[in-house]
């Protein structure tokens, strides 16, 4: 079939909004047809080299919509089904996914390389092959991804605000509830709000935290934190630790959540400095892919046995937290409409990522 899709063509280039090929589902496939998708700061990382991919790529890692076909073998959902896609597949029989680590599944080796899982392409145009982000590819009306990246939802929840949990929802609840594993009456610092620090500061109220800093420069980010739950608000590290250090006594935070665009190493140190003893810092924001250097006080590691955590999808089992989560919005807990600062057309995903950069969305959304 022929569908409409976002294709970036090179490094530094603009997202180009124009027709191409997509070949049916392959065998434990399906062809979904998408409701929306949400604009992730990780695809303008394709854009700047920050996430090394080959070009060209079908943008967007974070959508929902629903199954128009199925490939040969699948089972597991049928046409017609509501789903969210997730960026990272879920195999369920390699050693990470039978211990329970689906978010490191081995077939996610490959997620961010172009082709399907099989090492082919669905999307072609302009006589190329066209990869797709995170073997999904959700900046396009129709795409064909693996089964292994969907997780069936219930009928009836707006699939424009279930795309959210595809990604960011999801990534930063589970890096505040799972990789940092904050409790009732902790406290927490969210660094960065945007898509995912949004939501670590909801994973954090509704893990009870009695206080959340949310630390960010732009005012009316710091602002939509008090919205989420924040309890407190500052614009720099420096004067979240002032923050800190006063409603905690002293003591500091049981964990610093680094949220921001990009994961600079000068960023490490500042962070560890707002976590007391046994403090977690837990980074979910990608960092440079030629950076491996930051200073840290190794001291201070040892003695006060501060932990640094990676966290990946916020450490999180798409399957199980997906509906979770969605049942948490259906409560009332989790908000997923007051994400959303702006909707877009397909055709308007520059401005979209443009509102991004300039600090105005929370989270843009592209509605098909």
């Amino acid at each position: 079939m022929r569908t409409t899709a976002a294709v970036l063509w090179e490094l530094g280039g603009k997202w180009e909004v124009e027709e191409v090929e997509l070949d049916p589902p392959n065998a434990g496939e399906v062809l979904v047809e998408l409701a929306a998708s949400g604009l992730c700061h990780s695809d303008e990382h394709l854009v700047t080299g920050d996430l090394p991919v080959a070009y060209p790529m079908v943008g967007g890692h974070e959508g929902a919509g629903r199954v128009l076909e199925i490939g040969p073998g699948v089972t597991d959902v049928a046409v017609g089904d509501p789903v969210v896609m997730t960026f990272l597949p879920s195999c369920g029989r390699c050693s990470y996914c039978v211990r329970g680590f689906t978010n490191l599944c081995n077939d996610g080796a490959g997620a961010t390389l172009g082709p399907q899982l099989d090492g082919t392409y669905r999307f072609h145009g302009r006589g190329e092959d066209i990869g797709q982000m995170c073997l999904l590819g959700t900046f396009a009306k129709h795409t064909v991804v693996p089964v292994k990246s969907v997780v069936k939802i219930d009928e009836g929840f707006p699939l424009h605000l279930a795309a959210l949990v595809g990604c960011g929802v999801t990534t930063g609840f589970g890096s505040a509830v799972r990789t940092a594993e904050l409790r009732a009456g902790d406290t927490a610092v969210v660094i960065g709000v945007g898509g995912i620090g949004a939501n670590a500061i909801q994973g954090a109220r509704i893990a009870g935290c009695r206080y959340v800093v949310a630390v960010d420069p732009v005012e009316f980010k710091r602002e939509k934190a008090v919205e989420l739950g924040a309890t407190h608000v500052a614009a720099s590290m420096d004067e979240a630790w002032n923050v800190v250090s006063e409603i905690t006594r002293g003591q500091l935070a049981d964990a610093a959540i680094l949220t921001t665009g990009i994961a600079e190493g000068s960023y490490l140190q500042p962070a560890l400095q707002l976590v007391g003893k046994k403090g977690r810092v837990v980074i979910t924001a990608l960092g440079h892919p030629d950076e491996d250097t930051a200073s840290i006080s190794l001291l201070d590691l040892t003695l006060y046995e501060k932990q640094v955590r990676g966290s990946l999808f916020g450490s999180s089992n798409g399957q199980h937290d997906v509906p979770r989560l969605l049942e948490l919005a259906n409560l009332g807990q989790l908000k997923l409409e007051e994400l959303v600062t702006r909707e877009y057309t397909l055709e308007q995903v520059n401005q979209g990522y443009e509102d991004m950069r300039e600090g105005r969305n929370i989270r843009g959304l592209i509605r098909y």
